[in-house]
């Protein structure tokens, strides 16, 4: 069995334990997941160690904090789990820039021992990183039967900095991979998005690895402008609004890619992910409804890995494009999860740059989404 204690920091509140089930055992691992201004800090990190001196420690630079069924800002959320049965191992390393993605997936993976590896879950620097290229080198370094799941950290909608830190502060270009063992260990997850698309399909004809220079052979930024219309002044945080979706591998598959950068010289885009030249492009839209619909399929699907029962932990990465649409209605989709969930379920999470999730239970690689609501679940037997 999965035991959790839940803590939420704010700044009018301080610390305050949000669950009141006492801990059975000292947790192996600590999530705290919060605003860059606090998760940076020293004091904020010792406070997390006093609390749980013997534990893992992984802190989060977010777009929004997720505890229960609230969403906070200017806070962190914190889930501190015991495991009975599993044990929990880490890597972690630092990218040295975007070109380095690759390596630092392949270095990640193969520091993790393998025998009785389950699951992963990386966490990722949300900015100088090519998520697409980073998890890449995590899946063809881990074994064909593990799954991997996790986020590109986040910093509210500013896109300045953003940190990780494991066993202390957070910092700038780290990554922490976390390994789960243990035959016991079951480990569910699901992605959705629930964007429409717009039927506004061009092709990009000119990208460098995440860089967009060109769609239809115009500049990629003009382009988008088009569509932002009086939204333009709200760059880059609002072509959050207008994510495109690429239909890769001939059409069959299908990922949604969100914004990162501008480049006002170049008129280009940095995304969170490829931007493959010749591949069709769509802009997409979203209504209120379908985005709390598809956070409930994302949690309905993640209910396949621990054998449709309600699972003891979820882990919710949720993009923060969805938050800037939802707005004051953001706390109806981690409802929609704690409805399909149920009430035993603890739940966690934060708001991201990308989310990281295989698109299916029989693809299994893991891939970047955007502007989806991503889930990982745990329940031991």
């Amino acid at each position: 069995m999965i035991h959790t204690e839940q803590r939420l920091w704010t700044e009018a509140k301080g610390w305050e334990t949000i669950t009141h089930v006492p801990l059975h055992g000292a947790p192996q691992l600590v999530f705290a997941f919060g605003a860059r201004k606090l998760v940076g800090k020293a004091e904020v990190y010792q406070q997390i160690r006093n609390f749980y001196p013997g534990a893992y420690i992984v802190l989060c630079s977010t777009a929004g904090e997720i505890l229960g069924t609230e969403v906070h800002d200017g806070s962190i959320a914190l889930t501190a789990v015991h495991f009975e049965k599993s044990v929990v191992r880490f890597a972690e390393t630092t990218i040295a820039n975007v070109d380095d993605s690759l390596g630092v997936g392949k270095r990640l993976a193969e520091f993790l021992p393998v025998e009785g590896l389950v699951h992963a879950m990386v966490f990722s620097d949300g900015l100088g990183v090519n998520g697409t290229l980073l998890v890449k080198g995590i899946n063809d370094n881990l074994p064909v039967s593990v799954t991997v799941t996790g986020g590109l950290v986040g910093d509210g909608a500013d896109f300045k900095e953003t940190l990780v830190g494991r066993d202390g502060p957070g910092e700038p270009r780290k990554v922490v991979l976390l390994g789960f063992y243990g035959d016991a260990l079951k480990v569910g997850f699901g992605s959705y998005g629930g964007w429409e698309g717009s039927g506004a399909k061009h092709t990009i004809t000119r990208s460098l690895g995440n860089i967009l220079f060109e769609i239809d052979d115009k500049p990629a930024l003009a382009v988008y402008k088009q569509y932002l219309g009086d939204k333009v002044s709200g760059l880059p945080s609002s072509a959050l609004l207008f994510p495109l979706k690429l239909h890769v591998d001939g059409g069959t598959t299908d990922v949604v890619r969100t914004i990162l950068g501008v480049n006002e010289v170049d008129q280009s885009m940095t995304f969170a992910g490829d931007m493959p030249r010749g591949v069709t492009a769509e802009f997409m839209k979203a209504t209120l409804e379908k985005l709390v619909e598809g956070a409930g399929a994302a949690a309905t699907m993640s209910f396949k890995g621990v054998g449709h029962v309600s699972p003891e932990l979820a882990i919710l990465i949720s993009c923060v494009g969805r938050k800037l649409v939802l707005k004051k209605r953001v706390a109806e989709e981690v409802e929609a999860v704690r409805s399909v969930l149920g009430e035993g379920t603890a739940i966690g999470g934060f708001y991201s740059y990308g989310e990281l999730c295989p698109g299916s239970y029989e693809e299994h690689q893991c891939l970047l989404h955007n502007q989806t609501m991503t889930i990982t679940v745990f329940r031991e037997f």
